[in-house]
């Protein structure tokens, strides 16, 4: 029996989720931030704009990414008068589709994790003349650092699973944008079910381990904070 003939997937997709993680953390935690401390009225806005992909079809997102990052499309225009090319059924495409899709697996988790902290400690740090960068870099950032591990977590494994908007943005290309739910789906296609068990189930045990680890951690918190 054939096992898994091509790795080039794993890698392909362990690369997008650590490069996409690594954005989320980055363009995720100032607009967590934000959600956590604003009182603006467009906190309702964003907050549902940053939490639709949990709502929509991917592949509609996906069409609307498709649509915007193509060569008629406002950004792809952009990229193009660059000299970057188009982005869709390239591996930045699949950066950026999936920065869109696993937006609010990182923001929430952090949003909750900053409003968690409450008023007492950033008004300390203020009494200590402290500015609002020191404050945040010395007393938020500490304080929510389970919010920031299970954002990472819950970035990382969404977006290893994704489908839908891998293969609307990036199609289907060996090599170049053919991720590991892609393969699972090929190998189906083509009826050799064996190649199939091999990836789902390595899929399987990869996101239980993942929510194992996460909820572990929490409790571990939990039972520490009660102290």
């Amino acid at each position: 029996m054939q096992v898994l003939a091509d790795p080039a997937p794993i890698w392909l997709t362990l690369k997008l989720a650590s490069v996409v993680t690594v954005l989320l953390l980055v363009l995720g935690t100032p607009i967590a931030w934000w959600l956590a401390r604003t009182r603006s009225r467009m906190k309702g806005v964003v907050g549902a704009v940053v939490a639709l992909p949990l709502v929509l079809p991917p592949t509609v997102l996906g069409f609307y990414l498709l649509l915007a990052l193509g060569p008629s499309g406002p950004v792809g225009r952009l990229t193009e008068s660059l000299g970057l090319g188009v982005l869709p059924f390239t591996f930045a495409g699949l950066v950026v589709g999936s920065l869109f899709y696993s937006m609010p697996f990182v923001v929430q988790p952090l949003q909750n994790a900053f409003e968690a902290i409450g008023e007492r400690p950033l008004e300390v740090a203020a009494t200590l003349r402290a500015s609002p960068w020191d404050t945040f870099w010395s007393v938020a950032v500490p304080l929510a650092r389970p919010g920031f591990f299970t954002a990472a977590i819950l970035g990382f494994a969404h977006t290893v699973g994704e489908f839908g908007m891998v293969l609307m943005i990036g199609g289907n290309i060996p090599g170049k944008t053919r991720v590991v739910s892609v393969q699972i789906y090929d190998h189906v296609e083509a009826m050799e079910y064996a190649q199939a068990h091999w990836l789902a189930a390595g899929m399987l045990a990869f996101s239980f381990a993942v929510l194992l680890a996460l909820y572990a951690f929490n409790a571990k918190n939990q039972v520490g904070g009660a102290r």
